[in-house]
């Protein structure tokens, strides 16, 4: 079996930010050299997600809009007796949650016709990661 690794790199201008990395698994796949596996990627912060969804940005929006509903900004979370105000990004995480698994079929990303894959930053502005791990034969 053969193991292929990356790291993404962001620091996004936003407190929440939706990055659509599809292109970058893409790529990873194919430096891989696999032809049949899978391709795990994960957020490595808890204050962000991997997910995958349809590129729209109404869906983008709606999605966000949500995710504010359920778990809003400013509100006085106990996380923040740490000093922290970020107690929503870590709730935001738990409904996205930080990874998916795609499968590899043929030596290509083997998503449905509008799947995407998207980095979700929930308390972004300063520099965070995420691992693309490809395994396979």
């Amino acid at each position: 079996m053969k193991f292929h690794t990356e790291y993404l790199w962001f620091n996004t201008h936003q407190r929440r930010e939706y990055i659509n990395i599809t292109g970058k698994v893409e790529d990873a796949v194919e430096k891989s050299g696999i032809q049949e596996g899978i391709v795990l990627v994960s957020a490595m912060h808890i204050t962000a997600a991997v997910y995958v969804n349809d590129a729209e940005s109404g869906l983008i929006q709606d999605i966000d809009d949500w995710l504010e509903n359920l778990a809003p900004s400013g509100m006085n979370y106990l996380h923040h007796r740490t000093g922290e105000d970020n107690g929503d990004a870590h709730l935001k995480n738990l409904l996205i949650h930080h990874e998916v698994i795609l499968p590899v079929t043929d030596g290509k990303l083997d998503l449905g016709p509008w799947q995407q894959v998207y980095y979700a930053e929930f308390d972004g502005q300063r520099r965070k990661r995420a691992i693309i791990k490809v395994m396979g034969e």
